[in-house]
């Protein structure tokens, strides 16, 4: 606590007494009393100006703190922002590939009820088709048991008319016959004339004779005209007859 200087009451009727009257004003405890009170006000002033020089700062500092907190705050914000934007395109992109997926999805699964609903005709065809050929089957197997009783019993006749014919006709190859005779050379009996027939087209081919015969182009071209194979096979025997006995 600051001390107080208490003045002692003046006596004016004892100082008027005096030789020398003199009042003692006390200037020096006055000089050091307000020397003080100035140093306490310029201390004052001192703290005063130092603490609002560091609110000041601080306040500045603060202030700068947070616009740099601001100025980051909002740059995250656009990023945030800009991310968002992509996310849209993305969700936006993806919904459409999404619908584009359900309609190719509900595209694909048409075909394949088609597909299953064809493959189930298909299915009662090839069951209906399988019925058949089992019927053919069992009728071809029926007809080859005939046609192999009659060949068993044709196959006598035909050796007693080849032998009797002096002539024998077999398939070779694809779509060929072998026509072969016997009995033409007096001289040879066993010499054998042969010529080979395409049958594989409408107009007949003969590829091959043995021997060679000069007339074999006029018989071809009528065989073709009326085509009848048989005459053609006989005009043919007749012309190796004929080819022996000119000496050729």
């Amino acid at each position: 606590m600051a001390k107080v200087l208490r003045v002692p009451k003046l006596d004016l009727h004892a100082v008027l007494a005096q030789q020398n009257p003199q009042i003692d004003l006390r200037l020096d405890a006055y000089e050091t009393s307000t020397r003080n009170f100035l140093t306490a006000v310029s201390n004052y002033t001192q703290r005063a100006v130092a603490e609002i020089t560091n609110r000041k700062n601080a306040y500045a500092a603060e202030k700068k703190r947070l616009a740099e907190k601001t100025q980051q705050i909002e740059a995250e914000t656009n990023q945030c922002k800009l991310k968002e934007i992509e996310l849209i395109a993305v969700l936006d992109k993806e919904q459409e590939e999404k619908k584009e997926s359900e309609a190719s999805v509900a595209a694909f699964r048409r075909q394949l009820n088609s597909i299953k609903e064809k493959c189930a005709s298909l299915d009662v065809e090839i069951e209906q088709h399988r019925v058949v050929a089992a019927n053919l089957l069992r009728e071809r197997k029926r007809e080859q048991s005939i046609l192999g009783s009659h060949a068993s019993r044709a196959v006598p006749e035909l050796s007693a008319c080849e032998a009797a014919l002096k002539c024998a006709i077999e398939g070779i190859d694809k779509d060929k016959i072998l026509v072969r005779f016997t009995h033409l050379d007096p001289s040879d009996l066993d010499r054998e004339f042969s010529l080979v027939v395409d049958v594989s087209s409408r107009a007949y081919k003969v590829p091959t004779t043995t021997p060679f015969l000069p007339t074999l182009p006029i018989l071809l071209d009528e065989l073709n005209e009326s085509r009848d194979i048989y005459a053609f096979i006989r005009q043919v025997r007749a012309a190796f007859r004929d080819l022996v006995v000119h000496g050729r």
